[in-house]
């Protein structure tokens, strides 16, 4: 009896059945693959190649060279662990196309678009679309200012996001930027009645696992689309992930022109992961180590988070500071890119103060006199000059104490301290840890609360009295409590 020929080798002549091209696996090192090609006609850059082996799942291959003009050679993104030279690869003819629409709301996908919640298999009927596109032509986006309203005081008071707009919290490890993230998801959702589309590249799987019970547990799954990249997954799985979300939300927008809120937690792992394929395909390290092509990589990403006239896409990511150092590359680069920066403190994260956002160096392009209200403006600008102050005297305060300062500075002291607490609030996605139910603030509530403390009215309260509430009034219900009790306390025998 004849044996059959090798799974995997490629017929010569290197044309398929349906007119796709078809190479042979030459080289095997990591990630990176090398094919051949023996007609010649090489695959595009970015286009997908399906390798045709027998191992335990499909694997895909990134061309990212063309190295000689039968040879290509490409990233793959799933692990290639007993894959061999000789195995028949075939052009897909065009870049990743993953699984957009409806059916992937309340699902979780990976980077190629299986699905990875041990949900059924999308079907034939399920469109498809490539992760690799232009962002629209500037004459179809949408230009003016609207505010994206969060709940979060300390936000819509200094560091108001846009509507369509693109913001990021940029923080060092352990201060809070994915709380801070799945806060986001559950108030804004709720709020816009919108779809949410979360991309976790690089995130652990308790992280992954923890985000997927808050969504079930707060109502909100089945409004949120969820793609990730692990970070026990290859680099190019984890460089790709990003644009595996973009095209989710960019059919929302595009196909069914509705307004979508798409999450990214961690900038800073993609910029990592394009770092490790640029060393895996040879090339030199630019400044700091990063790759040469770290703006390009970045600007692809940011470039296509555009709002068209009739649907918004804003975007809200998580980027790691390395070593808290804001002057690193990949840090600065982001930053040129956005709309509002959110910028999380350890110092006052080591205080409790959550969120642990710095009032000074958060800024936005949205707060401004015709953009928001001028009461807005000029709390904020007051709020801000007086944290400043409190900040200048501190040094002065450790040293010598309150008594060495003027009145009026101990005036603004008080006062500054107050404002600050007045800025924490307790979140929905940490209630059962910390006992104590999640609320949202409205705008006018929050400035109200701001100007009412710039003007004295909660002099006489005790700090503890503003620290983890909503409004004005949740502190002043806190206070007559806590004096009721000492009342109390004062007159038992």
């Amino acid at each position: 009896m004849r044996r059959s020929p090798l799974r995997g080798t490629a017929p010569p002549g290197g044309g398929g059945g349906d007119g796709r091209r078809l190479g042979r696996v030459s080289s095997v090192s990591g990630s990176v693959v090398d094919i051949d090609f023996p007609d010649g006609a090489l695959p595009p850059i970015n286009n997908a190649l399906e390798v045709q082996w027998d191992g335990p799942g499909r694997l895909t291959v990134e061309v990212q060279q063309h190295l000689d003009p039968r040879r290509v050679r490409g990233v793959a993104m799933q692990e290639t662990a007993g894959l061999r030279c000789g195995v028949a690869v075939r052009d897909s003819g065009g870049p990743i196309r993953v699984p957009v629409g409806e059916a992937v709301v309340g699902r979780l996908i990976n980077v190629v678009g299986d699905p990875i919640d041990h949900g059924p298999a999308f079907g034939a009927q399920v469109p498809r679309d490539p992760i690799h596109r232009r962002p629209p032509r500037l004459s179809q986006q949408r230009t003016g200012a609207e505010l994206f309203l969060t709940g979060i005081k300390v936000i819509d008071l200094l560091a108001p996001l846009a509507m369509g707009g693109k913001a990021a919290m940029f923080g060092g490890a352990g201060v809070g930027k994915t709380v801070l993230i799945m806060e986001l998801i559950c108030t804004t959702v709720e709020r816009y009645a919108g779809l949410s589309v979360f991309a976790g590249i690089g995130e652990r799987s308790r992280e992954g696992h923890e985000l997927w019970l808050e969504l079930k547990r707060s109502g909100v799954l089945d409004r949120t689309a969820l793609v990730f990249g692990q970070m026990n997954e290859p680099p190019g799985a984890r460089w790709r992930v990003g644009l595996t979300a973009l095209a989710v939300a960019e059919h929302f927008r595009d196909v069914q022109h509705r307004n979508v809120l798409l999450l990214i937690d961690n900038v800073f792992r993609f910029v990592q992961a394009g770092g490790e394929v640029s060393g895996l395909l040879g090339r030199l390290p630019s400044r700091v180590g990063y790759q040469p092509t770290l703006a390009t990589e970045i600007a692809e990403l940011e470039e296509r988070i555009a709002s068209v006239k009739d649907a918004a896409v804003t975007s809200i990511q998580a980027v790691y500071v390395p070593a808290d150092d804001f002057t690193d590359p990949a840090v600065a680069q982001t930053f040129t890119h956005l709309d509002s920066a959110i910028v999380l403190s350890r110092d006052m994260a080591s205080e409790g103060l959550y969120p642990a956002i710095d009032p000074l160096a958060s800024t936005s392009t949205m707060l401004d006199p015709r953009a928001v209200s001028q009461a807005h403006y000029e709390t904020a600008q007051e709020v801000r000059r007086l944290v400043e102050k409190y900040r200048e005297l501190q040094e002065i305060i450790s040293l010598l104490g309150m008594d060495e300062l003027s009145a009026e500075d101990r005036t603004a002291v008080r006062r500054a301290r107050r404002l600050i607490r007045f800025l924490t609030q307790p979140f929905a996605a940490t209630a059962q840890f910390t006992g104590q139910a999640g609320v949202s603030v409205a705008l006018d509530d929050t400035l109200a609360g701001c100007r009412a403390i710039l003007d004295g009215a909660a002099d006489g309260w005790a700090e503890s009295s503003l620290y983890m509430v909503g409004t004005l009034d949740d502190a002043r219900a806190k206070e007559e409590a806590a004096a009721a009790a000492v009342t109390a306390g004062e007159g038992a025998p």
